[in-house]
């Protein structure tokens, strides 16, 4: 019976031992999967149609648009709408809104906002799609995506004459928050204001928020667009205007707080939208008219 006892036994620990070793290889190789694809994950290039059909400006009434694409240090294509005002006109601002779009799609799917700074409250818009996405070449990742913020910001300095002579304002959604923050915090002397919407201090402090069961695993979040060490690099001068989904289900509503205390701006003000969630506070009442105000009080035109 002993020896009865003791087979069986053993075949069990076996049994178990073989089930552990399974378990730890699958997880092992879902944390591979993990690291290796995350890429994907994070940067949905082909999600909402991304791929697909890309809307001009002409069908949301700005007909006075030029597409351009821009060539990348590394040699990708940026795709790029470019919309100016009459700088002759009597009612010409001076001042460039430089959109930093949020995850998945196209700039097309941009062209209603766009149209809102353009032809509502009459501001030059230059927008881009990333690496990867839209029209644009490439594939998207954090070091990536820095290359393209440095050579639009190139072409709006050093490029262009109009833009050279404006204002330039960033406005970044969620990812384009993060996009903007590095902009900011590295190229601060071609920027004259900042509006965020949504964005968060890293990746890897959102990863818990949006997938409870991988919190013990950010260590093998590679992208990670660390903006918390970013925004105390934002010069002073610099005025900011954070906007706030309370209801947020991806970044956590604490990231914008943090973000706000964190930055030095002499001119800073954080709105809150108590019944925002992440993608709908571009609808929500006074969103708007918070923005307009803070571009046409806040941002002084070049040569004021």
């Amino acid at each position: 019976m002993f020896n009865f006892g003791t087979g069986i036994i053993g075949s069990l620990f076996k049994i178990i031992k073989m089930i552990a070793e399974v378990g730890v290889s699958v997880g092992a190789l879902a944390l591979l999967g993990i690291y290796t694809y995350q890429n994907k994950l994070i940067y949905p290039a082909s999600m909402n149609d991304g791929h697909g059909y890309c809307a001009t400006p002409d069908e949301y009434e700005m007909p006075n648009y030029e597409s351009i694409n821009l060539i990348t240090e590394d040699g990708e294509t940026l795709q790029c709408y470019s919309i100016k005002h009459d700088i002759n006109s009597i009612n010409y601002s001076n001042k460039t809104v430089l959109i930093l779009s949020p995850n998945a799609g196209n700039i097309g799917h941009a062209l209603p906002i766009v149209s809102i700074f353009y032809n509502q409250f009459g501001y030059n818009v230059f927008i881009y799609s990333y690496r990867g996405y839209g029209r644009s070449t490439g594939t998207a990742s954090e070091h990536g995506l820095k290359i393209d913020a440095q050579r639009v910001i190139k072409y709006l300095t050093e490029e262009d004459e109009q833009y050279q002579q404006s204002s330039i304002v960033l406005y970044g959604r969620s990812l384009g928050g993060a996009v903007a923050i590095y902009i900011a915090a590295t190229m601060s002397q071609a920027i004259s204001g900042l509006i965020l919407e949504n964005t968060f201090l890293s990746i890897r402090k959102t990863v818990p928020h949006v997938f409870p069961l991988l919190k013990y695993f950010t260590s093998f979040v590679h992208q990670n667009w660390d903006s918390e060490k970013l925004v105390p690099l934002i010069p002073a001068k610099i005025p900011v205007i954070l906007l706030s989904a309370r209801n947020d289900e991806i970044v956590p509503p604490s990231h914008m707080d943090a973000i706000y205390s964190r930055l030095k701006s002499e001119d800073k003000v954080i709105y809150k939208f108590e019944n925002s969630n992440h993608n709908d506070t571009v609808i929500q009442p006074q969103y708007w008219e918070r923005i307009q105000q803070f571009i046409q009080d806040k941002v002084n035109p070049v040569g004021y």
